[in-house]
């Protein structure tokens, strides 16, 4: 008959055995044997299912990672805790030409792994609302009078200043970073500028404000901080969690002979304003040059940086292309266009004595205006009347020349030098006139589509002039779109065309452009990029210290917090060995007198039995 006997760490009176006719000789162990086995059992149990729960809940977690992330980025829009010691900020002030801006930034504390970046979000206040605040005119217009710069940006950093707790201000950075209004003064006024505010502000602030903090930034400076922010906010600087994240493999600049390391795609960006038209897209590969003028070229056309707080780690590191062309704007290109038109038309005039455009009987029929429009062109003195024919087709044709393309390879706008594109791994964000350009009018932002937006375009310039003024008066088209874009429509329409598709060559069939105004409902401005990349080493200092706190008291890591229910079986398993060894010790110590007692019970039965029937 088998038989089974459980002995393992029980004391020597509580061993039984378990066959099977003799399985109710467990219900004969005393209530303490039973009392000790539940708790055992129980404490297994414990064990297994606190196990089960981490690889649920983790595993769960992870799955949902990706939707929370996202879902927290879209709906950011709470209050700023102020009274969070551990939430640090950090201030911008855009000077641009028309104006200037103040940003107030925040982040909580880093999380301690030098893999991640700050969290860095825009600082709102009670109302929910983002903390900014814009001032006129330019900073440049203070060109001739330096002396009175501090004055006139001391509005923006008081309103920062009510904003960053006071107790924050010493460890808040402070940067004042002017663009293209300050590029284009002699050296000589940019440095009085700069002077007065390095000056005078740390004598009324208390931010932390050094010497570099205050600067004339590069339009390639401005291109790259846009192309950082962007990216930041499409979570692109975050590590591969999905299998189905699209990703792409990098040469690490200056370490090509090493291997390749995979990383998340990030996304290009195209944006067209008014004057200039700018493109940054991020270089995986190591490039090579068709000669050595277009390697000197390119060299200021890449940036490479390191966006991670360590420069040894190199999973940060990007190789970023960023081209700026003035004069390929929205209205700048219709300015240049009309301007050739009425060069173009005086010269034929006099050369073979037409009266083209000169009376409004006999205008200049413009392929870019819709049908029917009546415009002018006043230049010198003289007047150029235009009628618009509203011929899409055409008016590329016409406009392609402004391109400027060369026959010279890898190039773009104006000839200049532009890395391959691998277009069917990529993904580009068009903004300002490329939304423009799809929405206020066409309805089409978004996913672009080179044949719908064609026969939309075509379609709109050849709708006569009356019926488009109709339907814009009946509230059909965007609430900010006005008579001007109207007007222009058709020209920007096929100028944006031209730049996308000839000028960049982006194929027709190219499906991954997303025209938009704003990222995840935020407008992203190039000042988020700038104060990270300008904040890039703040994470160190958490770093060490979490470093420091971890080898003092390095059973309070993470691990513990991750594995707390595996540590709290363990723990009641040892306990509960303690607690066997401890009753076992007991029992024996309580035996030892009985023990004693019966052989001295024995020992004197023995000699009664000795002495028996002695004599009488």
């Amino acid at each position: 008959m088998g038989r089974i006997s459980i002995s393992c760490l029980f004391p020597a009176s509580w061993h039984f055995s378990i066959s099977p006719l003799g399985c109710p000789r467990i219900l004969n162990t005393n209530l303490r044997q039973i009392i000790v086995i539940s708790v055992l059992a129980a404490a297994v149990s414990l064990l297994y299912f606190s196990v089960v729960i981490i690889r649920n809940k983790y595993g769960r977690f992870s799955r949902d990672k990706k939707f929370q992330r996202y879902l927290a980025r879209v709906t950011d829009v709470e209050a700023t805790d102020t009274n969070n010691p551990n939430v640090n900020y950090g201030i911008v002030v855009d000077c641009g030409s028309s104006g200037s801006r103040v940003f107030v930034y925040c982040w909580p504390r880093h999380n301690g792994n030098p893999r991640d970046l700050l969290d860095i979000r825009q600082m709102r206040d009670k109302n929910r609302k983002p903390v900014v605040m814009k001032i006129k005119p330019g900073i440049s217009e203070f060109a001739t009078s330096p002396e009175k710069v501090s004055d006139y940006i001391s509005p923006l950093l008081n309103f920062a200043a009510e904003h960053v707790p006071r107790a924050k201000h010493k460890e808040t950075p402070l940067y004042i970073l002017c663009t293209a209004g300050m590029r284009v003064l002699p050296e000589s006024q940019q440095k009085a500028i700069l002077e007065d505010l390095l000056t005078d502000i740390p004598v009324h602030f208390d931010f932390l404000f050094s010497d570099s903090h205050a600067e004339v930034i590069s339009g390639k400076q401005e291109g790259v901080y846009a192309w950082i922010g962007i990216n930041f906010v499409l979570g692109r600087f975050e590590h591969i969690e999905e299998d189905d994240e699209a990703v792409v493999e990098v040469n690490v600049p200056g370490s090509e002979s090493s291997e390749a390391i995979i990383r998340k795609r990030t996304a290009g960006i195209l944006d067209m304003g008014g004057v200039s038209t700018q493109i940054a897209y991020e270089v995986p590969k190591t490039v090579s040059f068709a000669s050595s003028q277009q390697e000197e070229v390119a060299k200021n056309l890449l940036a490479e940086f390191n966006l991670g707080c360590d420069v040894h780690q190199t999973e940060h590191v990007y190789r970023v292309y960023v081209a700026t062309f003035l004069g390929f704007g929205g209205n700048a290109a219709r300015q240049r266009y009309e301007d050739r038109i009425f060069a173009n038309t005086v010269q034929k005039n006099r050369l073979l004595s037409k009266q083209t455009g000169l009376t409004r009987d006999a205008p200049y029929l413009d392929p870019c205006l819709p049908l029917d429009i009546k415009d002018e062109i006043r230049q010198n003195g003289q007047t150029l009347y235009l009628r618009g024919t509203g011929d899409f087709d055409l008016c590329r044709e016409t406009l392609q020349p402004f391109m400027n393309k060369t026959n010279e390879t890898q190039t773009s706008l104006n000839g200049v030098y532009q890395p391959p594109i691998h277009f069917q791994n990529s993904e580009f964000y068009g903004f300002s006139e490329f939304y423009y350009c799809t929405e206020d009018v066409l309805r089409m932002g978004g996913d672009y589509n080179a044949a719908k937006f064609t026969k939309a375009a075509k379609d709109y310039c050849a709708t006569k002039w009356s019926i488009l003024q109709e339907r814009f008066d009946r509230g059909l088209y965007a609430s900010h779109a006005d008579l001007h874009r109207l007007k222009y429509q058709c020209f920007k329409s096929a100028w944006m065309f031209e730049v996308f598709h000839r000028g960049f060559s982006f194929p027709i069939n190219y499906r991954s452009l997303k025209t938009a105004l704003q990222v995840y409902d935020k407008e992203v401005q190039w000042t988020l990029g700038a104060i990270l990349y300008r904040t890039r080493f703040l994470p160190l200092r958490d770093i060490q210290q979490e470093s420091f706190r971890a080898s003092h008291a390095h059973w309070r890591g993470v691990s513990f917090v991750y594995n707390h229910y595996l540590f709290s079986g363990c723990f009641l398993v040892v306990l509960l060995s303690i607690l066997l060894y401890l009753l076992r010790l007991q029992r024996f110590h309580r035996r030892a007198p009985r023990s004693g007692s019966a052989a001295a019970l024995w020992l004197e039965e023995g000699l009664s039995s000795q002495k028996g029937p002695g004599p009488l």
